[in-house]
């Protein structure tokens, strides 16, 4: 059932104050959400800490007041954000956990001015955002129960191998418990955790695909993060032999079945680490479009994947501009790949970026905010442009306008 005149008028009327007051709200809610026992192991302890989920929320619900009298607007939010449950098994009945803390919060930040219409109207808002969601994500769990090697809720994996990539990054291969098939992730997607850490308790976490689909395995590869509780947890104690509970793999940000474009794939850091997903489907293909990488690290030592992206050069399948932030030092030359020093700018990525091609960036916030004002600059059109934040979406930018 659409949402009525009243509510629209009444959400509308709302927008200057969830600009004053949002991140308040959000802020207030989670509170409530986090002294639920029933609900506040779903939730990144570490994104409530720094802040970013309260503020990546408060930027969701604002761009959903901005667009209620047309909601399909933000499809691509919303499927980002149902993708996002889906991997953490979010279910029917945790939304009006959700539901109540949000319209407590509500009450509570704009004290005298939430009115009776004011909360009947959120509450009808939230009910309809809430079953968009949940339609949504039960077709996602129902087609991963029918596909071959698929499963919902959470399956156990056992680390089949550990390769230290470089200093601060390991690679994980894993195998499921019950040595059943998996099924094949679409190149680009991750992998969602639930850890249990001594000292931290049930932790959930999301970690990209670095490896080209299988009926098998995956692997994930893990940057180590100054004060990470995960991301420490893996490199300090995760041997082969351990196990994990596992959920199917999710997210939308995704490699196409065919892709007749060139293809520029755009990344810092880790966020390399769904590109080589992408990378080593596309060079299986016998047809392939030509595939430019451009990736920015700081030294040659943390170059992650290096091995593999000179291999991909050297047997002609990609070509490639590497750009070192921290050295005067550059890896000895070779066909196919050039090297920089300095970071990677919007003016280089002029210089070195097809007009025609199809984009996938990956990298920090400020990276891919760079990248994706870059590309829209040059003109390049909105559904040419893909792209993966770690973390939550913390910016208002990437929530809705790339």
């Amino acid at each position: 059932m659409p949402l009525s005149a009243q509510t629209r008028t009444i959400v509308t009327a709302c927008i200057p104050a969830l600009e004053a007051h949002g991140l308040a709200i959000t802020q207030d809610m989670y509170r409530r959400l986090l002294s639920n026992e029933n609900i506040r192991d779903l939730f990144n302890i570490s994104h409530q800490k720094n802040g970013d989920q309260p503020r990546a929320l408060a930027f969701a619900i604002l761009a959903y007041a901005r667009h209620i009298d047309d909601p399909t607007a933000l499809k691509d939010m919303i499927e980002r954000i149902a993708e996002k449950h889906v991997g953490l098994n979010i279910l029917p009945e945790h939304y009006p956990h959700v539901g109540k803390a949000l319209l407590e919060a509500i009450a509570h930040v704009l004290g005298d001015q939430a009115t009776p219409d004011i909360m009947e109207a959120w509450k009808e808002a939230y009910g309809f955002l809430a079953d968009v969601l949940i339609n949504r994500e039960q077709q996602i769990y129902h087609a991963h129960a029918a596909e071959k090697g698929g499963w919902t809720g959470w399956r156990s994996f056992r680390i089949a191998h550990r390769h230290e990539e470089t200093a601060d990054t390991v690679s994980f291969t894993l195998s499921p418990a019950d040595g059943q098939p998996v099924m094949r992730h679409r190149p680009g997607q991750y992998l969602s955790f639930r850890l249990n850490i001594p000292g931290a308790g049930t932790e959930r976490r999301n970690y990209s695909i670095s490896s080209a689909p299988a009926e098998d395995h995956y692997r994930i590869t893990i940057k180590r993060q100054a004060g990470g509780v995960a991301s420490c947890w893996f490199h300090d104690h995760v041997q082969v032999g351990n196990m994990l509970d596992v959920s199917a793999p999710a997210g939308d940000f995704t490699l196409p079945p065919t892709e007749d474009r060139p293809v520029v794939f755009l990344s810092a850091g880790s966020g390399i680490t769904p590109v080589m997903s992408m990378l080593d489907t596309l060079a299986a293909q016998e047809a392939r479009p030509p595939i430019h990488v451009i990736h920015g690290t700081q030294t040659p030592q943390t170059e992650i994947f290096a091995r593999r992206i000179r291999e991909l050069a050297k047997a002609g399948t990609i070509t490639a501009d590497l750009f070192y932030s921290q050295t005067g030092h550059l890896p000895p030359r070779m066909e196919g790949i050039t090297a920089h020093t300095g970071r990677l700018t919007s003016s280089e990525l002029g210089n070195h970026a097809s007009h025609d091609a199809e984009f996938y960036v990956c990298g920090p916030t400020g990276f891919l905010i760079t990248m994706i004002q870059a590309l829209r600059e040059r003109n390049i059109p909105r559904e040419r442009i893909h792209y993966e934040m770690f973390g939550s979406a913390s910016d208002p930018f990437l929530v809705t306008q790339a």
